[in-house]
């Protein structure tokens, strides 16, 4: 590590506390002016962001207060915070912890090497930091991870993964992995070929996690879903997308004849609330609607044993033979509609399917090798690859799905009564990253143009652009009077790397 990634990670270059004016992002993106605030908020409200999309369901919706108005827009400072590794994914946040002796508002993230590092909100100084022991054999390589960590509801200890194959059990306050019962958990016997890029959850329990493969699908993989006591670390359940008909992790996964079948939508485990059943969506991989189940939307019971409902799109061998993954993107949830479980489907198809989840292939029978079944179809807002997190929100009586893709940001309503449909409300060219809700407020990171759009839904009135460096799979979280968007691209296989905090004078 050099000596600015040294003095960043110290925290020596965190307390950039200067307005968007004359404070610049890592990248050196083009500044916008604002007006100066000297006097601190007397009051934001603190709050926890626990996991990716905030919530079990993955709706995107936060805080219905964040402390952050329209009007506060202007008056944001920006914090650019160096760390050790890239964070290509979501970071956490928990609010009044105690820390080294002091109550602080604790932001947590991973990095692409499995370095599970934890910030002081308010100034950007580096609280500790979990290397894996393991990290110098694969430091600097292709071999990483995307996932964002969740905490546990004590706010005792948080659930991170790693490069290795690992989920490693750490305590929120200072970092110390723990060593006890089956902890630390090993969800692949081959890290090589299988990688955890999508986001950790926890449902009853349990950690939730899910496999998936390296850039270019080199074999051999099964994309899987892992349930982890959080006590004890035991693997309680093992359901493979491929060779479902067995139940433990395939050791080695060159053993089961089918390859591939990606679990590795940035939200990875959707679960449905009240009845905690799982939802995932496999990439391309074979399908036979009994043990193998590429490109398709899985409904599984609520322990991850069991597979109940499935629905795989009419043009499945299409897919799979184009590189069109379906599971670019996972089920985003609805709210109840007319007495239906509803849920919007996203993928490489450019497509947005409406799905009804008491009929997933059109019928209320159990899984199985029937195609199609989807309720009606819409184009993503750019007609491009799905590769983001839909938010999801409720307003006014009405329900929204907020889709970004490579080519445009869109909101979508949900309408037509008995006979639902998606209906396109409003779209613009801005690409972006998944979309968060938060205090009426949507938030887009523009990862290519280097930005982080704010906008007011659903009609998508941009309010303001914040500049960023540029980026790859990182959304942001907004609680307690600050944005935090990690940046740059895991593939670029850096070693150090920036988050940017955009907060209220004070916070």
């Amino acid at each position: 590590m050099g000596r600015i990634a040294r003095l960043r990670a110290a925290g020596l270059w965190a307390g950039c506390t200067l307005l968007l004016a004359a404070c610049g992002s890592a990248a050196g993106a083009n500044q916008a002016a604002a007006p100066r605030v000297a006097a601190a908020r007397a009051h934001v409200a603190g709050g926890d962001w626990t996991r990716f999309g905030y919530n079990a369901q993955r709706s995107d919706a936060g805080p219905t207060d964040t402390g952050i108005t329209a009007g506060d827009l202007r008056s944001l400072s920006l914090r650019t915070v160096g760390i050790d590794g890239t964070a290509d994914a979501s970071p956490i946040e928990l609010h009044a912890l105690r820390v080294d002796g002091r109550v602080r508002d604790v932001i947590v993230l991973t990095t692409s090497y499995g370095e599970t590092i934890a910030l002081d909100a308010s100034t950007g100084a580096r609280l500790w930091e979990y290397r894996p022991p393991d990290i110098q054999s694969y430091e600097g390589t292709a071999q990483i991870t995307n996932a964002t960590p969740v905490a546990d509801p004590n706010r005792r200890y948080l659930y991170a993964a790693g490069p290795d194959g690992f989920i490693r059990k750490l305590a929120l306050t200072t970092g110390r992995e723990v060593r006890s019962g089956a902890w630390p958990a090993r969800i692949t016997f081959d890290p090589t070929h299988e990688k955890i890029a999508s986001a950790l959850n926890l449902s009853r329990g349990a950690v939730i996690a899910v496999t998936d493969g390296y850039l270019g699908d080199t074999p051999p993989y099964q994309g899987h879903l892992v349930t982890i006591d959080r006590a004890s670390g035991r693997i309680t359940h093992v359901w493979n997308s491929l060779c479902s008909n067995r139940h433990r992790l395939i050791d080695p996964p060159s053993s089961c004849p089918a390859s591939d079948s990606a679990i590795w939508a940035r939200a990875g485990a959707v679960i449905e609330p009240g009845s905690g059943r799982i939802l995932i969506a496999t990439g391309n991989g074979p399908f036979n609607g009994s043990t193998n189940w590429g490109d398709s939307v899985l409904e599984l019971s609520p322990d991850g044993s069991r597979l109940l409902h499935n629905w795989t799109p009419s043009n499945q061998a299409q897919l799979n033979a184009s590189d069109a993954d379906l599971g670019g993107s996972a089920p985003a949830l609805l709210p109840a509609y007319h007495g239906r479980r509803l849920a919007v489907q996203g993928g490489k198809d450019g497509e947005l399917h409406l799905l009804d989840l008491d009929r997933l292939d059109g019928t209320r029978g159990p899984a199985g090798p029937r195609l199609g079944g989807q309720l009606g179809q819409l184009a993503t807002p750019g007609h491009a690859e799905l590769f983001s997190a839909p938010a999801v929100w409720s307003h006014a009586g009405r329900a929204y799905v907020l889709v970004a893709d490579g080519a445009g940001t869109g909101v979508y309503a949900l309408e037509g009564g008995r006979h639902p449909r998606l209906a396109l409300v409003a779209q613009n060219a801005s690409p972006g990253t998944g979309p968060v809700l938060a205090s009426g407020l949507l938030y887009v990171y523009d990862e290519v143009g280097g930005r982080l759009d704010v906008y007011e839904p659903p009609q998508l009135r941009r309010l303001a652009s914040l500049p960023a460096a540029t980026g790859h799979w990182n959304s942001p979280i907004v609680v307690g009077g600050r944005i935090v968007l990690p940046v740059g691209n895991a593939n670029d296989h850096a070693t150090s790397g920036v988050v940017e905090i955009y907060h209220l004078p004070g916070r």
